[in-house]
């Protein structure tokens, strides 16, 4: 060697030496810690010295491992870990007890804590078994409030952290200009440089603060390509002056904002390398005079796998390892043989090709961002409640969180989306795609009636949905991955324009936006939103969004042809209806809610009841509604959430009160009013002076009830006089399975309550009789049966389908739990007709009992009170109505109701836990029911259950007072 080329070998050697001091100082460094900058540099300094030639050149490589791969497999990595001193591990596909005890036992066999690595991009789920999914970074682009996106990269980190895993080869930060790419897709945030670096700086932001390294990829920007690097080596045919301004515009911002590591692409970029063909990976411009020298870049810089063929197919194992290290990467990513790379390695060392400035550069950034996520004070994975710490509560809250704000709705003609008025709509639901779309009809039908259509040819499709005012349409495409295909079939694209052309059409996309890129016109579309994934949480809250529970607040991350360019958005407004999500959404949790379930496995054990629906409500979201039990002790008939209770008392705040309301809201009635002044056969009856007020505070002298079966009894059978067992002219109420009434004895029942004795003393009473008077009020002032008026101006508006008088008409038994073997007055299982004698005579349609409804039918009457009657885009009555309904007037005189409403007890015993709020109201029913809802705290519980069957002396619900204790355990479980 000449002294000349000595004498530059050594300038170049004190140049690197420079280089590499620069980059361990405190200001350029992201690997440093800066508060223990000292402490980390002698870490770093001891343990460099201590490690041989051969260890120090270990460091360099990340092997890659299954944790599901075979035991010799595992024995092979093993071997590196112990012979060839490599640096870290890089997990893929398997689980995380498996991976977590692997883990610990490399940890223990390795001299130098290692560095674990995975590609955790939307996290651990998108390698692991058992771990939890965020959304794919697609649905992050559409999201306007950066904070969400921190939040989930921050819990993602701690996920990471708590496997042992100390570097997340994420963001992904290429910039998806071409939609035919691929490999990246879904997981770029989109075509918008802004948008894209500032989705990435957010998850790289919280991601770091947990305590794992980010990184950056794919360098210089694998965004625009057709070709897969993992198959060959894309071309990235740009200007450096592109290049510039887009594929390396994420960078420059990230690396200014602290991003610990890049990973480099195989890719083949001749604007910034000449050689032909030469990967970026490979390539020391790229590397050392673009990524380090230009940008600034100190941090770890990884290449991405070797084993790939864009950099395997353009030298031989080992070769490869030695021109990436030689053009600047730090960190060897899957090489495809390490003794022999890491030997050629040392050879070049030695033969002077690499200098000792040069290894010690990359050895110490290493060993720097080892110290920084905490290597220096190892510790083994603790495999104790792992996977639940990897899949909580607070990220289904999370994920929530996110959708709600990605939803995007892309095309709203005439304001179509959010559907209002559902008493004028019928609903079609049709499932194009190869998934599953039942959770999306599952929650559609929590608003209205839908009907799934299926048919197998385009004819049937025109025919079947000819009598449907609206189609919603849902194209549902895997979402195991975001490499799936996505795209609609010819078949799928013919039936769609014909459908849209003929129907009113909502298209709600649960896959890759570039999907719709297959239509070639959406003119005949109403609406389309866009979910981006068909996960349960994104159908769900999607279909919520078609009804106004929630609004659309999403932007389109990419461009979608001239109809849906860039950030396309509608943003719709709140109708006000139901929405349903998770508990510590709303400020409640989930584990202590949990009691619920003990309590009611409890009463079933015990004996209080067969079977029930429970259901809470918070801040105008249902965050829990479950079933318990059958619908008989001895039955298989589980208990479903669409299943109909007898609701008994309840009906009458639910279907009495929303009537009255209602007329004196329109100044029909008001609290004053007498019922000489309603009914004017009343003005000769002792009860003409009591007003609408007196009798619904149960403050007016009625008698509790009047068993006005027994009079029609003959021998303790039904007579004859009165009963038949078929149908007939006269005899035409039914009473009960083939029990048929005189329809005028309904006459005599009006007649014996207008002339029965009233209390000798006025106090607080609990009667039925005033609701038998505003049945027969109701349909005199509305000229219609009570059951059609309900429907008319409640239940249809609401979306309460599941909610009716006489429900045999509507649903099979199959779906009704039954409410009393009836050996007294009807002789028979009393199964689909109320079992309120009264009632019952009445048709099954009183003012006091008769209604038959679901807990979540119940849930949307009991929160149009809450927001004081306004509810899906629809004023009920005027909030001062409500206001005074829910008031106590009597409540001197020891009287704890409202008018029609219970109320909280005045002493220590009564309807409630005692934990209410005193604004707080409701109602229970005899056949073990209870709804109450609390305006401070903006809660609505349900309970139904037939607790009455087979005996409705069972009073075993009513002696625990279990229904009470429920509610104590929901209110046990806020948070805040």
């Amino acid at each position: 060697m000449s002294k000349l080329l000595r004498m530059k070998k050594n300038l170049l050697g004190c140049l690197l030496f420079l280089l590499s001091v620069s980059a361990f100082s405190q200001e350029t460094n992201p690997l440093v810690v800066r508060k223990d900058y000292q402490n980390q540099k002698k870490w770093v300094d001891s343990i460099y010295e201590s490690l041989s030639l051969e260890e120090k050149v270990g460091q360099l490589f990340m092997a890659d491992l299954f944790s599901s791969d075979p035991p010799e497999k595992i024995e092979k990595i093993k071997g590196y870990i112990t012979n060839n001193y490599i640096g870290g591990v890089i997990f893929s596909k398997g689980g995380p007890l498996r991976q977590a005890k692997i883990n610990n036992d490399f940890q223990a066999a390795s001299k130098v804590p290692l560095m674990i690595g995975m590609d955790a991009e939307w996290g651990l789920a998108m390698r692991l078994d058992s771990t939890y999914a965020f959304p794919w970074n697609m649905t992050l682009g559409a999201i306007k409030d950066n904070k969400i996106v921190e939040k989930i990269g921050k819990r993602i980190g701690e996920q990471s952290k708590r496997l042992g895993v100390h570097i997340n080869f994420a963001p992904v930060v290429d910039i998806n200009t071409n939609p035919k790419n691929p490999i990246i897709g879904n997981r770029s945030f989109g075509e918008d440089r802004e948008n894209v670096t500032e989705k990435a700086l957010a998850f790289m932001k919280g991601m770091q603060s947990a305590g794992v390294l980010g990184s950056a990829k794919h360098f210089p920007g694998h965004g625009d390509t057709e070709s897969d690097s993992h198959k060959t080596l894309p071309t990235v045919d740009f200007t450096k002056s592109r290049l510039d301004t887009i594929e390396l515009y994420p960078y420059k911002r990230l690396i200014k904002g602290g991003l610990n590591s890049v990973m480099v692409a195989h890719l083949n970029v001749p604007s910034l390398e000449e050689q032909f063909n030469l990967p970026s990976s490979l390539s020391k411009k790229v590397v050392t005079d673009i990524l380090k020298g230009e940008l600034g870049f100190n941090g770890l810089i990884f290449t991405d796998a070797l084993n790939m063929k864009g950099a395997s197919n353009f030298k031989s194992p080992g070769e490869i390892d030695l021109a990436a290290f030689l053009a600047g990467n730090d960190v060897l990513l899957i090489s495809e043989n390490i003794p022999k790379a890491a030997q050629l390695i040392i050879n070049a060392y030695r033969e002077g090709v690499i200098t000792e400035a040069r290894l010690s550069t990359s050895v110490k950034k290493i060993l720097y961002a080892k110290y920084k996520v905490g290597l220096n004070n190892y510790k083994p994975v603790d495999t104790a409640f792992l996977i639940d710490d990897l899949n909580t509560v607070n990220d289904d809250a999370l994920s929530e969180e996110a959708f709600d704000n990605a939803l995007t709705v892309i095309k709203n003609d005439r304001a179509i989306l959010p559907i209002k008025d559902l008493q004028k709509k019928k609903i079609a639901y049709i499932n194009f795609g190869d998934d599953s779309g039942e959770t999306f009809l599952a929650e559609l039908r929590k608003y209205g009636a839908i009907d799934w259509v299926k048919e197998n040819s385009l004819d049937g499709y025109v025919q079947a949905l000819k009598e449907y005012n609206y189609v919603i349409v849902g194209f549902h495409k895997s979402n195991e991955n975001p490499w799936k295909p996505f795209s609609f079939s010819e078949n799928e694209l013919v039936w769609l324009y014909e459908i849209a052309r003929t129907n009113t059409v909502i298209l709600d996309v649960f896959a890759r936006p570039y999907a719709m890129l297959d239509l070639k016109t959406t003119a005949n579309f109403e609406g389309v939103v866009m979910s981006y994934q068909n996960s349960e949480i994104s159908q769900k809250l999607s279909a919520q969004l078609i009804f106004g529970a929630r609004e659309a607040k999403g932007i389109l991350p990419v461009s979608l042809g001239r109809d849906f360019p860039l950030h396309t958005s509608f943003q719709t407004k709140s109708l006000r209806r139901l929405q349903y999500g998770t508990p510590e959404s709303v400020g409640m949790n989930s584990h202590k809610l949990n009691k619920i379930d003990t309590l009611a496995m409890m009463g079933i054990k015990d004996g209080m009841f067969p079977g029930a629906q429970i259901l809470v409500a918070r801040k105008g979201k249902v965050i829990y509604n479950k079933t318990f039990g059958h619908h008989e002790y001895k039955n298989s008939i589980p208990v479903a959430d669409t299943n109909v209770y007898d609701v008994a008392s309840l009906t009458k705040i639910l279907a009495s009160l929303p009537l009255v309301m209602e007329l004196v809201d329109k100044d029909r009635l008001d609290l004053n009013t007498k019922l000489s002044e309603m009914l004017p056969e009343y003005k000769t009856s002792n009860k003409a002076k009591i007003t609408l007020k007196d009798m619904l505070s149960h403050y007016a002298r009625f008698p509790a009830w009047i068993p006005f079966y027994t009079k029609t009894l003959e021998k303790g059978s039904l007579s004859p006089k009165y009963y038949s067992d078929i149908p007939g002219k006269d005899f035409n109420v039914q009473v009960a399975e083939n029990i048929y009434m005189r329809r005028d004895y309904q006459d005599s029942i009006y007649k014996i309550i207008r002339d029965s004795d009233l209390n000798s003393k006025l106090e607080y009473k609990y009667s039925d009789l005033p609701y038998y008077i505003l049945k027969q009020y109701f349909e005199r002032e509305f000229q219609k049966p009570m059951e059609i008026v309900v429907q008319e101006n409640i239940y249809e508006s609401l979306g309460a389908n599941y909610t009716t008088y006489q429900p045999l008409e509507k649903f099979s038994k199959d779906n009704i739990p039954p409410t009393e073997v009836d050996n007294i007055f009807r002789k028979q299982k009393v199964h689909g007709y109320v079992h309120d004698q009264g009632a019952a005579m009445m048709g099954g349609v009183s003012g006091h009992a008769g209604l038959f409804s679901n807990s979540n039918d119940i849930a949307k009457i009991m929160q149009m009170y809450l927001w004081k009657g306004f509810y899906g885009g629809k004023r009920y009555f005027k909030p001062e109505v409500m206001d005074d309904f829910n008031k106590c007037y009597f409540c001197g005189k020891g009287v704890r109701r409202g008018v029609g409403f219970d109320k909280p007890q005045l002493g220590t015993s009564g309807p409630t836990c005692g934990c209410v709020s005193m604004e707080s109201f409701g109602h229970s029913g005899f056949t073990g029911t209870l709804a109450w809802a609390d305006p401070e705290e903006e809660i609505v519980y349900v309970f139904l259950s037939n607790r009455t069957f087979p005996d409705a002396e069972n009073r075993k619900l009513i002696r625990s007072d279990l229904r009470s204790e429920i509610q104590q355990a929901i209110y046990d479980a806020i948070d805040y």
